[in-house]
This record gives C-alpha cells, sequence and structure tokens, in this order.
C-alpha cells in the first residue's frame, strides 16, 4: 500500500500534524506510522555546509595564501549531533511504498532550506513532493496546507535564494573573518594584552556592529547647547494656563542670530530682554490674535510583524528581541497566534473573509472578552476587507501577526510574559475593528506688543479603539494617546487642567479679540539632547528599515523597503554580536552599547572592509536575495556578482599595509573605556 510522508521541521509541529490527520498512529523510532501516511521530522537543521579543510587539507590552516576562497561546488554534510535522525528521516524519505512526501517545514526561506538540503543529501528521486504552506498551526489551517500542497518546484526560486543566502553568509564569513584576523587580529591583540583575537565579520553583523558604534560617538561627540523659553501666565474666570513665546513674522527677534530654533534664545539675557520690553506698558494683558477649535483623529496602528512586536516588547517588558522570537514562537506552537517571522503588517484577503472566526473565539479570553463581543457587535469586520488593514500586495511569505481564537486550553500552562505578549497581540487585532479615536483641540495665539504666545489644548472626546489598545488607562482624560509626544504650547500644566469641566468651560469662552491678563513671566531652561542610544527593539526595527531608526509608526509603514536580515534572523545575529562581547546589552534598560573589543573591530573594518559597515549595502544584498526568490534575476546572476565582490574586497585588503596606523584610532576609543573603569 502507497504512504504518504510528511517531514516537519521539529518534532512538536510534527505532533500537531498527527493529531490533524487523525490516523491510527504506531510510534517508531523517530517517526510515526499509520496505514497509509508517515509523520518524521527534523530538529532544525540536520545538514551543514562543509568546512574548508573537507575541500582541501590546506585550507584547515589559516593562511592569506588560500584567500579568496571560492569553491566551485560547495560541499555539505551531515551535522554529527543529529545524523541519527538524519539516517531515519533518509530512510523514510527512500522507502519504496512512499509516494507522495508533504514537505511540512517552517513556511519560509529557512524552512524551505532545511529540507532540500536534506532531500538533496538523501538523494530522493522518483517521489512526489509536495509544499505545505501553512499560516497558523490550528487543525483547519494543517488540514488546509495539505489539501492546497503545491508541487514543490513552484518554490524553486525560494529555495535558490536560500542557498544563494547561506553561501553567501559562508563565503563572507570565511574569507573576510580569516582575512581580517590574519591581517589585523595581532594588532587588536597586543592592544588589549589578549593571546589571540579572531575578528568575527558577517554581512549583517558587521554593518549592525557598525550602526552602534558610530550612534555611541555621535552621544560622546555631541555638545549640548543650553537654551532659554518665554513661558507667559495668563489668567481668565480665575484659572490660569500657559503660553509659549515663539518668534513669528513682525517679532522683534524673527531670524535673528539670537534665537535658538523659533521658541528659545541662546542666551539667558536675551529672555530676559524679552520679558522686560513686555512688561512695560500696564496692564499687563494680552489680545487672542486667533482661536482655532477642530477635531482630531487617530487612526488604530497597522498589525504587528516581528519587528513592531519585537520593539514594543523591548519597551513594555524590558525584553530582547531574541526573548520576544521565543515567546511568540512557543504561542505559535501552542496555536494561539499565526506564523511569527513576518515582516507585514496587514491581512490577506482571503483570512479578512474569515476574520469573524478570530474575533469570537477571544470571547473565550476572560481579560478581552468584553472587547471581542462589542467589535462583533459593532459590525466593522465585514468591512474590513477594504481598510488599510488588509492589502494582499504588501504580504510576501506570511500576513501579520494576530490571534487565532484558539489554543485556549494551553494558555493556563503559559508563564505571566507568555500570557502578557499574547495580550499585546490580542489588543492590537481587536483595535483595528474599532473607530478611531477623537479629540478636540484648541491652539490659541495670544499677543502683546508684536510678540506672540501659543498655548494647545487636546482633550479626548471618543476614545475609539484606545479602550483596547495596549495601554488603555494611561491618559483617559488628557487624551495623550499611547506613545504621543507632546507637543510644543501643549505644557504640562495645561494638559493637568484638561481634566477639569471648569477649566473646559473657560476654554471654550475664549474668543478672538478678548484680552485676558498675563500674571507673570518665567525663563524655562533646557538644553539641546544627544541621539538615543539604540535599544535592543529599536534596533531591529532600524535594521527592518535599512539603518534608519523612524520613530513615527506611520511613516515607518510608508517607506518601508529592503531591510538589513530577516525577521527570522535579526535577533539572534544581535543575541551573536553581544555573546562574542562586540556589543553590550543592559538587560534591566535593553539599551545597546559596544565593547572596546567592538570599536577596534569597527576600526579594523573600518580601515580594510569599510563597504560592510554601509547599511545600504547590507540592504541591496538582501533585495538581490529577494529578487532571486520572486525570480527576478537568476542564481547565476547574483553568484556571479557575490563572487567578484568577496575575490575584489580580499585581493584589495592583501595590498593592505596600515595595521601600525591603526594604532592612534585604537587610542581614541580607549580612551573612553578608561574614563569608565
Amino acid at each position: 500500500m502507497s504512504k504518504s510522508l510528511f517531514i516537519a521541521e521539529k518534532p512538536s509541529v510534527a505532533q500537531e500534524f498527527a493529531n490533524a490527520l487523525k490516523k491510527k498512529w504506531a510510534r517508531r523510532d523517530g517517526y510515526q506510522e499509520a496505514d497509509d501516511a508517515i509523520v518524521t521530522w527534523c530538529v532544525g537543521h540536520l545538514v551543514t555546509m562543509s568546512y574548508p579543510d573537507s575541500y582541501d587539507p590546506r585550507f584547515k590552516r589559516w593562511s592569506l595564501e588560500t584567500l579568496p576562497f571560492l569553491p566551485k561546488e560547495f560541499k555539505y554534510q551531515v551535522i554529527d549531533s543529529v545524523s541519527k535522525q538524519f539516517q531515519i528521516v533518509s530512510g523514510l524519505l527512500n522507502r519504496k511504498d512512499v509516494e507522495i512526501i508533504y514537505i511540512c517545514t517552517d513556511s519560509g526561506r529557512e524552512g524551505e532550506y532545511i529540507y532540500r538540503l536534506v532531500d538533496q543529501m538523501s538523494g530522493v528521486n522518483g517521489k512526489v513532493r509536495k509544499r505545505v504552506w501553512i499560516d497558523s498551526q490550528t487543525e483547519e489551517e494543517i488540514l488546509r496546507g495539505i489539501r492546497e500542497a503545491k508541487d514543490w518546484s513552484e518554490y524553486d526560486n525560494l529555495s535558490a535564494s536560500a542557498y544563494l543566502r547561506a553561501k553567501e553568509d559562508y563565503l563572507m564569513g570565511i574569507n573576510f573573518s580569516r582575512l581580517l584576523t590574519l591581517k589585523y587580529g595581532n594588532a587588536v591583540s597586543n592592544y588589549l594584552k589578549k593571546d589571540r583575537t579572531v575578528v568575527s565579520v558577517g554581512r549583517v553583523m558587521t554593518c549592525v556592529l557598525g550602526m552602534v558604534v558610530r550612534r555611541e560617538r555621535e552621544i560622546r561627540e555631541f555638545v549640548k547647547t543650553p537654551f532659554y523659553r518665554v513661558i507667559a501666565a495668563f489668567a481668565l474666570q480665575e484659572m490660569t494656563f500657559d503660553g509659549e513665546w515663539k518668534s513669528v513674522e513682525g517679532s522683534r527677534y524673527f531670524q535673528t542670530p539670537f534665537l535658538y530654533k523659533d521658541n528659545g534664545f541662546k542666551e539667558k539675557k536675551t529672555a530676559e530682554e524679552l520679558i522686560r520690553l513686555l512688561s512695560e506698558e500696564p496692564p499687563l494683558t494680552a489680545v487672542v490674535a486667533s482661536v482655532e477649535r477642530k477635531k482630531e483623529t487617530k487612526n488604530p496602528p497597522l498589525l504587528y510583524n516581528l519587528a513592531e512586536l519585537q520593539n514594543d516588547c523591548s519597551k513594555m517588558f524590558k525584553i530582547s528581541p531574541d526573548e520576544t522570537l521565543r515567546v511568540v514562537q512557543e504561542l505559535y506552537e501552542k496555536k494561539l497566534v499565526t506564523y511569527p517571522r513576518t515582516d507585514a503588517r496587514v491581512m490577506s484577503t482571503a483570512v479578512a473573509k474569515e476574520i469573524h472566526k478570530n474575533i469570537s473565539g477571544l470571547k473565550q479570553f476572560e481579560p478581552l472578552r468584553m472587547f471581542a463581543d462589542e467589535a462583533l457587535q459593532m459590525g466593522s469586520y465585514k468591512t474590513i476587507g477594504k481598510t488599510r488593514y488588509v492589502n494582499d500586495k504588501q504580504i510576501t511569505d506570511h500576513y501579520a501577526i494576530i490571534p487565532t481564537g484558539q489554543g485556549f486550553g494551553a494558555l493556563q500552562g503559559l508563564s505571566p510574559l507568555s500570557r502578557d505578549v499574547y495580550q499585546v497581540i490580542a489588543r492590537r487585532f481587536l483595535s483595528i475593528f474599532y473607530p478611531a479615536a477623537v479629540y478636540r483641540k484648541t491652539s490659541l495665539d495670544l499677543e502683546r506688543n508684536r510678540e506672540h504666545f501659543f498655548a494647545v489644548f487636546k482633550v479626548l472626546m471618543e476614545p475609539g479603539y484606545l479602550k483596547v489598545s495596549e495601554n488603555p488607562e494611561s491618559k483617559k482624560k488628557t487624551g495623550k494617546a499611547d506613545g504621543e509626544d507632546q507637543k510644543e504650547g501643549d505644557s504640562e500644566k495645561n494638559q493637568k487642567d484638561m481634566e477639569d469641566p471648569g477649566f473646559l468651560s473657560m476654554l471654550a469662552s475664549i474668543k478672538k479679540g478678548m484680552e485676558i491678563p498675563i500674571t507673570s513671566f518665567a525663563i524655562k531652561e533646557g538644553e539641546s539632547s544627544p541621539p538615543k542610544r539604540y535599544t535592543s527593539g529599536s534596533m531591529i526595527l532600524a535594521m527592518e528599515n535599512a539603518g534608519q531608526l523612524i520613530e513615527d509608526e506611520e511613516l515607518r509603514a510608508q517607506i518601508k523597503g529592503s531591510g538589513i536580515g530577516t525577521s527570522a534572523t535579526r535577533a539572534e545575529i544581535l543575541k551573536k554580536l553581544v555573546n562574542i562581547q562586540y556589543l553590550a546589552l543592559n538587560k534591566k534598560t535593553q539599551v545597546i552599547t559596544p565593547s572596546l573589543l567592538g570599536e577596534l573591530i569597527f576600526e579594523v573594518v573600518n580601515a580594510s572592509l569599510k563597504q560592510l559597515l554601509n547599511p545600504d549595502l547590507t540592504a541591496s544584498w538582501e533585495k538581490g536575495l529577494n529578487y532571486v526568490a520572486e525570480g527576478s534575476i537568476t542564481s547565476e546572476e547574483y553568484m556571479t556578482k557575490l563572487e567578484n565582490f568577496v575575490a575584489g574586497r580580499t585581493y584589495n585588503v592583501l595590498r593592505l599595509n596600515n595595521q601600525y596606523q591603526l594604532r592612534d584610532h585604537f587610542d581614541t576609543a580607549a580612551a573612553f573605556y578608561k574614563k569608565q573603569n
């Protein structure tokens, strides 16, 4: 009797497939078998690329004479620690009674690569192979994936990009790490008074190191500039509010060199001069030059992809991106959420048509039961397909991370952190079915002696999605939504007063042309701020946007292009840089800083392979891999470009003789660490 073989990436996933297929399974060593089916599993990677010495023993010794190392054909080998499972899987793939192989490894580039290597090493021939592509591990999704499985040849381009990604990392890692270690390792070792230093170089890793070091140096070199703002206190109907002076056309200070930006002065004496001028000619009043009252809306944010979730979890729970990925992967394997390693922040049209099932399921989750019920009653899910939250063109492999509405039996067994992360994902999901938050904003312009003071007041009229969003209690009456920064003229005092009905009534009475008494003037001293250090979360976002840290959530969504690394690899790269002590991660704050070793390695790369520090170049390599996956360019074209890059850069460095010139750069970096010690 012919059989179908289902091969998953790990034992837990294989068990989910076995459960969904509902057959009478017999447990064997490394697989399960029924009358017409077999389920087996990898344990992550079973096969890897061979070390250089397997090509020729002379490559075992690191030598400049053997570089660049560019094999014509690449060799692969079974990983020793998992060789037993490989033999089991290989035997099953080649069993005569197995006719159809269902490839059930993770639905992504790396999952494709894991199976293709096993198939290649096992020499599989004459079998039908079908690719199962799923977005969650619910029973319905698994059965749909099996039912709609496509011939594996339809994923050949994805497979080609996976092989190329591995070859790229392999060639850059081996050639550049050996090259820089042999050329500059002694210089680093001698400086640090160590026996030996291996210079670890990677396509993405080195670029990230460069981003952190450059940011640290910007902070060190930053010179704080003091500035002085003038604040007026106004009184009306026995209540007070603040207004901030700003230089506008007509002001005696407009476009003068005395200004710091347009709402402050470089010197305190100029601020004092302004107050003196304004205090002349009693009575001390200002005329309302304009009153603007308008409604403002704030739409629910887009759904989570992995990078956005990692950033928010870094801020909310002070956990690393690696820990967030571990948690959300666990939630995925427990059937609670959809596939986590995604770059998309929208749903597909097909999912949107059935989304009421996900919402209905959340009624079983007590903290959000009321909101799920309300979302269904409002009925906006029926037209969600026409909104910005559904866009098939913005999805490559998988749609956004959303709750499945299933798997609640596993919730009690999860850690408090895992339950919190689940709730964050579920709240973000439910919020898109709620209306926008509506604010009433009042802007005042008050004039005295051609000088203008501005005050802004904002109150939340309709909470909309804020009822269900991540931190709904954060600012109920001040109208300050989660993550919303205080704007100019929107003083802390004014915002506090927005909770007073009498104050709101006074505000409503203000009309253009009114005279309002000024009770006092004050000078507020401030100073310019240096750039912020990256946190683990903001670094993931910066990597997603090719080295740009774009704070604004809406703007990020608009300009999103090719990033550095992928959603599946970014956390691991950051973790490796910390493990090899090039970077330090503060576990309490999640702030990232370079180590002295990391700065010395930066100097080495900067003096030899400077291109590796360029985020745009690194992102272009990732974009090239995407082109291969799309079929826009061939593997041969990409490989030629890669080999030329590796060979060209290697020959350039071999000709350099600049080791001793690095000493001054090392000293400059080390001076900062001596101050710390």
